[in-house]
């Protein structure tokens, strides 16, 4: 079976203060893109470095996920290190993913330029950081997802197949 990761970056809803809605959209949306059935791994953790370089490793190295998603952190406050924890457990980094999504969140916010998104390698999984509202994350693995199943070939992973109703994933013809 092929494992996602999906991590929710949040003090407030890992102390259960409110609903963790953006990882669930992380999930419904996966649910809608992708026609490979899928285990998800999921975590929801404080705002805190070591614990999310912590669960990044273990899905990676252990759990076996081929795409770890994580959901907000990614802003210039204090407590937002989620792009450093990444960064620090990758083995090599992908600033395309970052780029685009921020190129894709400024049509809708001029705050989307505060983003610190980004997205490596560790290993054979893919790790992606979303922002943390779930409209925003929508829009941002919308606009980076045709990437990710090829990204998960090259590394070595299983084939992810999507639905061509909701997306298209890019492939180079003969991959």
């Amino acid at each position: 079976m092929t494992r996602i990761g999906i991590i929710n970056v949040s003090d407030r809803a890992s102390a259960g203060v409110y609903e963790d809605t953006p990882g669930k959209a992380v999930v419904a949306l996966l649910e809608r893109y992708l026609t490979t059935p899928f285990e998800p791994v999921y975590r929801v953790l404080p705002d805190e470095q070591d614990q999310l370089e912590q669960a990044m490793r273990r899905m990676a190295d252990r759990d076996g996920c081929c795409l770890i998603i994580t959901t907000g952190g990614t802003g210039p406050a204090l407590r937002d290190v989620t792009p450093e924890a990444t960064e620090a457990v990758c083995d090599k980094m992908l600033p395309g993913f970052g780029e685009l999504m921020r190129q894709v969140s400024l049509r809708y916010v001029p705050t989307a330029i505060l983003s610190r998104q980004t997205a490596g390698v560790r290993g054979s999984a893919l790790i992606l950081n979303l922002p943390g509202r779930p409209r925003a994350i929508e829009q941002c693995l919308e606009a980076v997802f045709p990437a990710i199943p090829y990204c998960v070939d090259l590394l070595g992973g299983p084939r992810l197949e999507c639905d061509p109703a909701e997306i298209t994933a890019f492939r180079p013809k003969g991959a």
